[in-house]
């Protein structure tokens, strides 16, 4: 077999990953397992279709820099005060006392069994690290999918996520003074900790200011490439600075996201940083699905067997021990440990870095591979049925639930052709003193438990409850109610709302609330009965206001508001672009393009219903003459040469209905 060129390598690469993220959307499955299955298909191990190519390695290592800088964006001293009994209590707890526990039980092992386990005990706590961390990226993204970020155990499993990021940091230096000879250790973990200090104060104290400095200055230009461009340099820049300082890459890009966290740019940076990210952390994960030997795995599978479930009954057993310490019930306790039991990418991260300093031995290094991976690819499973374990395995837990619906019920016992609010954050909270103002009852649900409590107290009539829920819908009078509102902007809950009345209540209309018209049509075909897009409404109010202030009779203008709304905001859905449009975001909406019909065009003389563009997806929105007259598309009159069409409609079927205009 010829050895493969560059080229034939990132085709290969690229082809693996869209089959593996391809497969794992089909079964809704977070995308690193399925970059983890690939690395292990293509590794030399499997197919060996891939090769050991340093470079893709170093790629690899460009996507941990990026994993660092992204969770160094999203880390705000506001978040970590507001969490701090979960942070700094729950979550210092969870990973110190993993690290005391595994690095003894490793040296017990090593100790009973040395030709088994040989470890040292620097490398027990490297590895003891390593197992303390849980899949920040597949566990938030479940729970989000979920509507639980704002539930009891949601907040605790963010709390201890929160936590486990920052551990890092001190991880990140430590494990490469570990691998230094043992005359040296001291001396070395020293001046690790005193480079860091030296640099995070630095970089801390001065640096926030010269960094918004620095990217005001870059923004001025109104660049997108140069903000692109600046951003790849200050993030490599100061990883490649912390490793000079002979620290890590890692704890670089974590400072460079910290420092624009702080700044006004952090959302836009969000933004542009995503794809470099994505793609280059999937191709971390493949690398590590590479180094996994199979030949290694089956000759030590009790081995493997025992590392997957034994981290993972312990991490469960422990976080709902500490979450019942910290107040939780049984339950959220029990969902709390499901939730964080399993290994996590940042595990991969330092146990990468321990292999670099020779610090886990190479026979056992695949074995602790092996039952990473198993545990992460086993989580969607236990998360998906967590419900049923709980309920089955905590008998307080039906009670509790039973209770929940019971307040809920009682709550909206007397209440009839009411409005059931889903959702009680500002929005939701202006519509029920609006509707209290006019004397029409309401019911709110809510899965913030401290807003609830607030709102409750003060009187407002709403309630803790899931509403993505039939249980909590129909306890709340679901088919009683005059009409159900989804105020929060989440359109796969708003869809399970939907499904629920539907199925339970299809008499009940619904109203939905999105950020904009891009999901229009399919909630819609879910069943609301009516959508309201926040951007769309913002221009109406705007025009309505602007029509009043120059004269247009208020009569006129409000008709002219309702036409809109009847015709499905069928006028402003679609605008010209800008470069300032061009994200990833905006080539996915609805935009105008104008044509004009020059001499000899394949559409001249042939009437607007002939050419079948709205078959294309396409609306023809004006036409107007080569002399300026207007002229109403909807009278179906033939084209003619200089002709300007107005074309609403999506990127690549407004290039196929330009297509049909100019050649026919």
């Amino acid at each position: 077999m010829h050895e493969m060129t560059s080229l034939e390598l990132t085709l290969l690469y690229l082809l693996a990953a869209v089959l593996g993220v391809v497969a794992c959307r089909s079964l809704k499955l977070p995308p690193m397992l399925g970059y983890l299955v690939v690395g292990v298909v293509i590794g030399p191990n499997a197919l060996a279709l891939g090769g050991e190519s340093e470079a893709v390695h170093q790629l690899g290592e460009f996507g941990v820099v990026f994993l660092m800088f992204v969770i160094g964006l999203e880390f705000n001293l506001s978040k970590l005060r507001a969490m701090r009994t979960h942070v700094f209590g729950l979550g210092l707890f969870q990973v110190l006392l993993t690290i005391v526990v595994v690095m003894l039980g490793s040296l017990f092992l090593a100790a009973l069994a040395p030709g088994l386990w040989h470890m040292s005990w620097q490398a027990a706590l490297a590895l003891s690290g390593a197992l303390a961390m849980s899949s920040t990226a597949i566990v938030v993204k479940l729970m989000a999918e979920r509507l639980e970020l704002e539930s009891e155990h949601g907040k605790r499993v963010m709390g201890v996520l929160l936590f486990q990021d920052l551990a890092v940091v001190p991880l990140l230096v430590l494990i490469p003074a570990l691998g230094s000879p043992p005359e040296m250790l001291l001396r070395e973990l020293a001046v690790a900790s005193l480079k860091a200090a030296v640099l995070i104060t630095v970089l801390l104290v001065g640096g926030q200011r010269a960094m918004r400095w620095w990217l005001t200055l870059v923004a001025r230009r109104k660049s997108e490439e140069l903000f692109v461009l600046n951003l790849l340099l200050v993030t490599l820049g100061l990883a490649w600075l912390t490793e000079l300082a002979g620290l890590s890459l890692a704890l670089g890009a974590f400072i460079a996201g910290m420092l624009i966290s702080e700044t006004e740019y952090k959302h836009q940076v969000e933004t542009d940083i995503r794809p470099f990210h994505d793609v280059l952390l999937g191709l971390f994960f493949i690398t590590i699905g590479m180094r996994l030997d199979w030949r290694l795995v089956t000759e030590h599978l009790g081995l493997v067997f025992v590392l997957m479930t034994l981290p993972v009954l312990f991490k469960l057993l422990l976080v709902m021990v500490l979450s019942r310490l910290f107040g939780a019930s049984a339950g959220v306790s029990m969902r709390t440990g499901l939730y964080l039991a399993q290994a996590g990418e940042f595990g991969f991260v330092l146990l990468t870095l321990a292999e670099q300093n020779q610090l886990v031995p190479p026979a056992l290094l695949n074995p602790i591979l092996a039952s990473m991976v198993l545990s992460m690819l086993a989580t969607p499973f236990i998360i998906m049925y967590s419900n049923r374990i709980v309920m089955k395995l905590v008998s307080s837990e039906w009670l509790l639930q039973s209770l929940q619906m019971t307040t809920i019920a009682r709550k909206s016992i007397n209440a009839n052709k009411h409005v059931l609010i889903c959702g009680y954050g500002r929005c939701g909270q202006n519509l029920a003193r609006i509707l209290e103002r006019e004397g029409i009852p309401y019911i709110a649900l809510d899965l913030d438990p401290d807003r609830v409590r607030q709102a409750a107290a003060a009187g407002d009539s709403v309630v803790y409850g899931d509403a993505a829920r039939l249980q909590a819908l129909v306890a709340a009078g679901l088919s009683r109610a005059s009409a159900v509102v989804v105020t929060y902007l989440d359109v796969p809950g708003a869809t399970k709302v939907l499904a629920c009345t539907r199925s339970h209540a299809p008499q009940v209309p619904v109203i939905v609330r999105t950020q904009d018209d891009r999901d229009l049509e399919k909630l819609q075909a879910a069943g609301a009965t009516e959508v309201v897009p926040e951007a769309l409404e913002g221009s109406l109010m705007l025009a309505s206001h602007a029509l009043a202030l120059v004269g247009v009779p208020m009569r006129r203008v409000i008709r002219i508001v309702q036409d809109q709304r009847d015709a499905r905001y069928s006028l402003l859905r679609g605008y010209f672009h800008g470069a300032d449009d061009d994200t990833a975001d905006d080539q996915e909406n609805e935009r105008l393009s104008t044509v004009t019909l020059p001499f000899g065009a394949g559409s001249l003389g042939r009437a607007l219903s002939q050419l079948a563009l709205q078959a294309q997806g396409v609306r023809v929105v004006s036409l107007r003459r080569s002399n300026g007259k207007p002229v109403d598309p909807g009278a179906d009159p033939p084209l003619e040469d200089g002709d300007t069409l107005v074309l609403s409609g999506r990127p690549e079927t407004l290039a196929v209905a330009e297509e049909i205009l100019l050649r026919g």
